[in-house]
Order: structure tokens, then sequence, then C-alpha cells
């Protein structure tokens, strides 16, 4: 052969070779086996826009691990190797969109543009933060931008966001609404409340999971037994899609189809992002619990490196522009950073404190007019719900049965053709989602008020009312306009589990206010009331007294103030104070016994709690008694009780007595309740203390 064709053919095989190692290299470079990117329509500067959204807060989450090492700040939640998620979700959503992101979801933040000496603040606990150093991490939400933050609970922001969504369907608002999860949350019963309800309700939420492989440190396989989470979306008749979470292209384009879809024809979709967590659940985890295999796998699907060198391949970005990027990056994040250090930390005082647990109510008297009408407790509420509904067009009532069934008490029997299904909302039996729904439309700038069917129940969303509606004001000044409307008490044969009365559960949570009226009059004055007020209000209606007592009850419209106990009677023998039932019960066996000359308070609200006029009372007659339906121990009277003992005990000729129901569950039959009820053993107490 000749030398010149072996040449050529030796050329040849070295072209090839050379190519196939520059191929080779493409291939590496692009780990095509894991990652392949569609651009689509998009333009070069949308391409780069995402690259540099995914960049900000990779880089942020490395200066903070520096941070966490050196101790100046107190714990991290890393994202690494998750930014594709937060930034394409974000960017698909329009500005005015609400998101409820977790606390891996830095780019959120970062790409609403959150400045980010604030949030350096924020992990400071300092002041220029978002929760004046109450909360920590990601805990707090802004409606500047509007984000709202998870709670440590995590399930309740699913039903949060459908309230949030709720509102803008109400309202005819083309918007979606996105809310973020991990696997491990799937789990809650929360989730399942939460994607029901939307479903139900054609909601315009997409719910997205961020499924990394493990919860803390335990692997999917020990939390769910589907192949696919987007699977459990067919039982609730939604719509699903598995996205690869890595890959910003995917997210974004699919993201965005979904988002325009949404705000023609709102429905809630139900995301699967396949990602993994490339560190530990927070710093202190570790990921010795990882097998090593499963980080090299992911490890090649970085989401930025990948979508950089792809970038570089399509001659969007170039070398010399990474490293400009980089350093402007880091430019502003120490600048930032120094303004968050250069801050003092923070300090406050016992007033202040104190005055953030609620939002300011701006109490505005409504007075009684002359024209009444004698009806039952049990009309009074409806007829302060009417009147409300017909005060706010924004306010919504919710709950099991009360559309055209108006409730298992009847209280809202004809709303729906006054005031329509829109406003009047039969829900599925989930309490936990609607009490998250509830504060949703709060956050969105509505009023809510939902009915647990019986008080009983509140149980099954006791989590939502006491870890969010009740801390949210004080953790990042968000009000919970909400009220819960609660039928309680027994001396109706209704048993365990339909007859307790469980205000103590709440009135020891800071946060929360709780009304308990005695008569058809205050029960109408003070229902208005906690609608107009913006914080939560826990509503006590004892179902004992909804046929069983009449009044004269104004018939305008009309308030009474919280915090301001009622004096029906006036004596100078002892003093009686008592709510709801107790009330009735106390003056009925004060009747039997005229020689006792007494004042008898009904309280009226347990938080704000009147304890001026009952020192006051004390004062003048030097004995107390406190009648409770409740169970003794841990209740509102020895509360109560202990206040008197430390501002009037120079003043007291007698010890002050409590009395309340057995330490039981209630009975269902007749005699045992009776012997349950406090009512008999009021009267040997009364008597006791009146001889004293």
């Amino acid at each position: 052969m000749p030398n010149s064709k072996v040449r050529n053919i030796k050329k040849r095989l070295e072209y090839f070779h050379s190519a196939s190692r520059a191929f080779s290299l493409h291939l590496s470079r692009l780990n095509l086996n894991f990652m392949r990117y569609h651009i689509g329509d998009l333009t070069q500067e949308k391409l780069l826009e995402l690259y540099k959204e995914m960049l900000k807060p990779r880089m942020i989450e490395e200066k903070m691990l520096v941070l966490l090492r050196q101790g100046k700040i107190s714990k991290w939640f890393s994202g690494i190797g998750q930014e594709a998620i937060s930034v394409g979700v974000t960017q698909a959503l329009k500005p005015e969109e609400y998101i409820l992101p977790m606390h891996r979801n830095l780019g959120v933040f970062t790409s609403r543009k959150v400045p980010l000496n604030r949030l350096f603040s924020q992990w400071q606990g300092k002041k220029s933060g978002f929760t004046n150093g109450r909360d920590r991490s990601f805990h707090f939400g802004t409606q500047e931008y509007k984000i709202v933050g998870m709670i440590s609970h995590l399930g309740p922001q699913l039903g949060v966001a459908d309230g949030i969504a709720l509102a803008d369907m109400l309202r005819r608002k083309r918007r979606v609404t996105a809310v973020f999860t991990g696997e491990g949350a799937t789990s809650e019963g929360d989730f399942h409340e939460a994607l029901n309800v939307a479903s139900v309700w054609n909601l315009p939420v997409l719910f997205c999971i961020e499924n990394n492989g493990y919860g803390l440190s335990t692997p999917t396989k020990e939390q769910y037994n589907c192949k696919d989470l987007v699977d459990r979306a067919k039982g609730y008749g939604m719509e699903s899609r598995i996205i690869d979470g890595n890959n910003i292209l995917e997210v974004y384009s699919k993201v965005n189809e979904l988002c325009k879809a949404i705000r023609k024809r709102p429905r809630p979709i139900l995301l699967e992002f396949k990602t993994f967590r490339m560190r530990g659940h927070e710093e202190a985890s570790g990921t010795k619990y990882v097998p090593e295999k499963l980080m090299k796998k992911w490890a090649k699907k970085d989401p930025i490196s990948n979508f950089e060198t792809f970038l570089l391949e399509q001659g969007v970005l170039g070398g010399a522009q990474i490293e400009a990027e980089k350093e402007k990056i880091s430019d502003e994040i120490n600048d930032n950073l120094k303004l968050a250090f250069d801050e003092p930390q923070m300090e406050s005082t016992e007033i202040k404190e104190l005055g953030n647990v609620y939002q300011e109510f701006d109490y505005k008297h409504f007075e009684k007019n002359v024209d009444t009408k004698n009806i039952r407790f049990v009309d009074a509420v409806s007829e302060g719900l009417e009147q409300s509904m017909d005060r706010y067009n924004e306010l919504i009532i919710m709950g099991q049965d009360i559309a055209d069934y108006g409730g298992v008490f009847k209280i809202t029997e004809g709303f729906t053709e006054k005031f329509g299904k829109k406003r009047v909302r039969n829900t599925p039996i989930c309490e936990s989602a609607i009490v998250s729904a509830a504060m949703g439309l709060s956050i969105n700038g509505m009023k809510a008020i939902l009915e647990m069917q019986f008080a009983d129940f509140v149980s099954s969303g006791f989590n939502p009312i006491v870890n969010y509606l009740a801390k949210v004001h004080y953790r990042w000044g968000q009000n919970a306009d909400v009220v819960v409307r609660m039928p309680c008490g027994a001396g109706v044969g209704a048993g365990p589990f339909h007859s307790q009365t469980n205000e103590a559960w709440f009135t020891k949570t800071p946060g929360l206010k709780v009304a308990y009226p005695a008569f058809p009059s205050d029960a109408k004055g003070l229902l208005n009331t906690a609608i107009n007020d913006p914080n939560p209000v826990l509503f006590f209606e004892h179902k004992g007294l909804y046929r069983s007592v009449y009044e004269d009850v104004p018939t305008n419209y009309y308030t009474l103030p919280f915090g301001k106990a009622n004096v029906l009677r006036k004596g100078n023998a002892l003093t009686v104070a008592s709510y709801g039932a107790g009330v009735h019960w106390a003056i009925e066996i004060l009747e039997k016994h005229p020689e006792i000359d007494a004042d008898v308070i009904d309280l009226r609200t347990l938080q704000p709690l009147d304890v001026d006029t009952v020192f006051a009372s004390v004062r003048k007659t030097s004995k107390l008694i406190i009648l409770q339906e409740d169970t003794l121990f841990g209740g509102i009277a020895s509360d109560i009780s202990a206040m008197v003992m430390e501002q009037c005990f120079e003043h007291l000729d007698a010890p002050v007595k409590r009395v309340g129901s057995l330490e039981t569950p209630v009975p269902f039959a007749k005699k045992l309740e009776e012997n349950y009820l406090p009512k008999q053993r009021f009267e040997a107490a009364l008597l006791e203390l009146y001889a004293y």
C-alpha cells in the first residue's frame, strides 16, 4: 500500500479518534444519559435568566454552610441539587400569584427578588428579617412578595393554598397558587384532605411534591408503597405529572404550560418532581445513611453544572460570563451579609411582645335598637350570622352539611337561597384542611367562618388552629380572620363524642380568642364582634341552650365588646363567676336560696378575660365560687382562682371554691350524665362557702 494511502488512513483514524473523544467529552459534559434539554421557543435571554436564578441560591447556600461552621447562623436546611424546582416553578408563576415554599426552596425567595440583607437578617434573628427574631429560617411569609412560608408541621400549608386559591376563584381572578411539600409529608392526613378539597372545589392549585428520596433519614421505600406518588391523584380525580426536578428547562416549560392551562380552566394538578437531596436533612444530620453509589449517581445530575455545560455548548454562555456572574453574585452576597452582620441583635420589651400576639382590633360599637323579638339562642346565632353575611360580601361560611341542609342544628337554613353556595359551602369531612383553607382565605383578604359540626370534632383540626392560626400574627404579622363556631356541651344525652366543652384547649394558647355566651342577645352581639375581629376566635355555643333559652333580642345589627363580663345580679354575701350553661345553673340554684345575696358574673368571653370585674366583686364580697361545666383540673376556674389569690388575697374571708364536672369522659345515660355534671355539687359548695 502506498505511503500516501497509509498516511490518509492514519489521518482519518486520528480524526475519528479525535472526534470520538470530543463527542465522548461532549456526552460526559452534557450527561445526556441523565439530562436532555429542549429549548423550544425559549429565548437566549430566558435561558440566561434561568441559569443565573439557579446560580444565586447555590452560591448563597455555599456561603451559609461556611457561616454555619463559623457559628454565625444556627441551622441550615440545604436545597443544593434541587434549585431547578424552586426557580422553574417560581419563574412560571406571575408575581401576583401566591407561592408556598418549604425550607429547601431558597430559589423561590431569590427569584421573587426578596432583598438578600433581609433574608440574612431573618436567618440571624435580626430586625430586618421578616419575623422580628420570633421565628427562624424559612418559617415566615411576606405579602409584599406573595410568599407564604411553612410551619414545621408541614401538612397545613397545603390546605392554606386551597384557601388562597378559593379566594382567587371567588373573585374570578385567573390565578394559580403553587404549594410545595416533600415526599415525607404526603403521608400526613393534611395532604390527602387538601387534595380532596381542591379536587371537589376545582381549585387552581399546583401541588408540588419534591421527591428527594429521603424523609430525614428514612428512604421512600419505607414511607409509601406505590411506584410514584402522582398515582394518588387518580383517587382524587386529579391530573398529575412527573417532572425531572433537576432539569430546569423541563421544570419551567412544563409548569409554565400547566399554569396557562389552569388560568383558563381552574383545576388542581399534582406534580411529582424527581430529585435528590445532596446534603443532610439539616447539616447536623449528615448523609451517612445514603449509599455512596446513589450519591455519585445524583451528583452527575447536578442541575446547575449540567445546564451550564449545555449553555456553553450552545454558545449562549461563555466562560468569562460565568466568572463575571459569579463575581457579581459573590459581591452582592458579601455586601448584604455586611448589612446583616452590622445590624444589632434583637431586643424587645414585655409590652411589645405581648402587644404583637394579636392584630390590633379597633372595636366599633353598634348599639342595640329598641325593637326586639323574643327568640331562642339558636335563632340569635343564626340572625347574627345572616346580618354579618349581609355586612361583608367576602365573608365565607364553611362546614359539613351547612348548605341546603342548613347544618345539623339548622342555623344556616335558608342561607344558600340568599347568599348562594359559593359563600355557604358544604365541605368534605376534613376539619384540618378546612381550618387551613380558612387561614388561606384570610391571607388572601377574605373573612371565614367555619362550623365544627360538634365542638368535639375540633380535635381533627387542632393542629392548624393552635400552630397556624394562633401563632401567625406573632410570627410574621399576618392576621387570621377566622371564626370557628363550636356547638358544645353536655346535658342532652349525646355521650362522650358529642358533649365536650373543651374551651380550656384554647384559652391556654396565646393568639386565640375565646367567646362563650350564655344568653341569646349576648350570642348575637358577641358573634358579630368575633366576625369583625381580624384575629382567630373560637366561638362556643352550648347545644343545651340552643332551644331552651329565650330572650328579647334586638332585631338590628349590634356588637358587644370582648373582655367585658356582665354582672347579672348584685349582692354582698359572695361572688359567683361562671359562663355558658353554668350561668343558668347558678341562677337556678340561687333562686332556691334567696337568703344568699350574691354577685353573679357571666364572664361571656374567656380570652380576653375580664378579671377586673371579678377582682372588684371579690373585694366587695370577700368570697368567690367559680362554676364551669368543663372537668375541673386545668380549666378556666383554676386560673381565675390563682389570679384572685395573687391579687385579692387580703380581701378573702374564705378559700376560693372551684366546681366542675367529674374527671371522666361525658357519659351517655341520663343519671350518669347528671352525676357527671357539676350542678348538684355546685349547690353543696355554694352553701358551704356561704356558711364559712
